[in-house]
């Protein structure tokens, strides 16, 4: 793996279904000082349709931050700037459109996390941010468009859940026009109740010392009850149940007079009340403490754990390795020649780069899993891979990053044809020759000292060179590799093995 220098300056990108918000950091030793945080109140999630596809204003609304938060991040190295979206962005049908322009006003990939993952990296960013201690917390983060509720010691996650319940969702759908009333707080509760009571048992079996509230409607809720003297200090249940009739007796947005209630919070502040009360009766909460980390902080930590090569993605490959029971000396041949075969076609292109590095890490990652479907049957197991890897939570990786691994290891082998409409790109094309080519090579399962093997990609073939004297020494590889060429000539891109001196 290529050196990569570790940035003095870090950026990360939430795009939240109620807000946006961008903060960059300074590395200093093992810790991240804020230098700028940018936020706008996008509120995505407002912009959905009932048939789940994102409007066109919403996502103008959104692109415009975007275009902003680019210009602040000119000149940043695509190392140091992590991007990812959330629950909008998981359930718009139409996601994939708005990614690709996202991409183009922001200029830097954006990833869309699955909701156990935003759960670990909110978790991560509470953390870093609390007394170290060896007490066990629960962390709530009521965010635009959906739940996500931690139970962990120091800086491990234990139980993680993510729920569709949002303060954006819950006040367009029970609190519409900010009309307040006593019948529309107890529907929302009861619906948000419902929520909370599938995971309570769990989590309230897990235990906990002390309850932390983060993100921005927990930390609007707080300030709400002390300014306003509901609490003195954090959130309480008797704060939230103040506040409530606060609102009851306004009756409307239009009339509520509340000190600390900022203009942006207050066409979301019904319903993320609603679902903190009901997180408080169902998790049976007396009192809440708020912290500055959030989904954005552990996005930073996390990125400077890769940057130091400290991938959580490292980590959960190793552990799929065990639990799927993978014959791990056979995966590691198959990973050290696959991204051999890269590196040696990658190193010849002009255009190699740091991003070769990623799409090496890619493979080996792809490598090592390819054979967990074994696990569930030999018959198609590759197969089976695939959809472990579609669906499976996999802390640390994206969405795309998921889609990425399981298309590699659906068409590691067998025939090609199930592969059109996957292949989106050249380098996909090359990483799976590359891992096709390793995964032949090593069928017999056994230490076979490969000699070195060439790949060549240029247009729309494959050149493999193999030698001679090596090939006449293994005729049943030789015969596998022809058998290989043949297939990838049928998919229109051949593959021309040669016996080179």
């Amino acid at each position: 793996m290529r050196a990569m220098n570790v940035p003095s300056v870090l950026a990360a990108i939430d795009l939240g279904s109620n807000s946006f918000r961008m903060e960059i950091g300074r590395v200093v030793g093992s810790q991240i000082y804020p230098l700028d945080t940018l936020r706008d109140p996008v509120r995505l999630a407002s912009g959905l349709n009932a048939d789940k596809t994102l409007g066109r204003e919403a996502s103008q609304r959104a692109l415009g931050v975007l275009e902003r938060f680019g210009e602040r991040l000119r000149g940043f190295d695509a190392h140091a700037v992590r991007a990812v979206g959330t629950n909008t962005l998981r359930v718009a049908r139409n996601a994939p459109d708005f990614l690709r322009e996202a991409e183009k006003c922001l200029g830097f990939p954006i990833e869309v996390i699955s909701g156990h993952e935003e759960a670990r990296l909110i978790y991560f960013g509470v953390a870093h941010l609390q007394e170290p201690g060896a007490a066990r917390r629960l962390v709530v983060d009521i965010g635009g468009g959906s739940t996500e509720i931690v139970v962990g010691q120091g800086y491990t996650p234990e139980v993680l859940e993510s729920l569709y319940v949002g303060c954006v969702g819950y006040s367009m759908r029970f609190f519409a026009e900010g009309q307040y009333g006593r019948a529309a707080f107890r529907e929302a509760e009861l619906a948000a109740r419902s929520e909370f009571e599938v995971v309570a048992n769990g989590l309230r079996r897990r235990g906990w010392s002390e309850a932390i509230g983060s993100s921005g409607t927990a930390r609007a809720l707080a300030d709400l009850l002390e300014q306003n003297r509901f609490s003195e200090h954090g959130i309480t249940a008797a704060g939230l149940e103040a506040l409530r009739q606060a609102l009851i007796k306004a009756g409307s947005a239009s009339e509520l007079r509340l000190l600390g209630l900022r203009p942006d919070r207050v066409p979301v502040l019904a319903g993320g009340l609603a679902i903190m009360l009901a997180a408080f009766s169902e998790l049976s909460i007396d009192r809440m403490n708020v912290s500055e980390g959030a989904l954005r902080t552990g996005v930073l930590y996390d990125l400077l754990g890769r940057t130091r090569h400290e991938d959580m993605r490292d980590t959960t490959v190793r552990e799929f390795v065990q639990r799927y029971g993978v014959d791990e000396p056979q995966a590691d041949r198959v990973a050290r020649l696959a991204t051999a075969i890269w590196h040696a076609d990658a190193d010849r292109a002009s255009n190699a780069d740091e991003e070769d590095d990623d799409d090496a890490r890619l493979l080996g990652w792809a490598a090592r899993l390819h054979e967990i479907g074994l696990s569930i049957s030999h018959n198609g197991y590759h197969k089976h891979s695939a959809y472990i890897l579609s669906h499976a939570d996999m802390p640390g990786f994206s969405r795309r990053e998921q889609s990425a691994l399981a298309t590699l290891v659906l068409g590691h082998t067998g025939k090609l044809g199930k592969m059109r409409g996957s292949i989106e790109t050249n380098t996909t094309l090359r990483l799976l020759a590359c891992l096709r080519v390793a995964a032949v090579l090593f069928r017999s399962r056994g230490e076979l000292v490969v000699p070195p093997v060439r790949l060549r990609t240029e247009r729309s073939e494959h050149t493999l060179e193999v030698s001679r004297e090596w090939l006449e020494a293994n005729p049943l590889t030789d015969y596998d590799l022809r058998q290989e060429a043949d297939e990838w000539t049928r998919f229109g891109f051949p593959l021309r093995v040669i016996a080179a001196h």
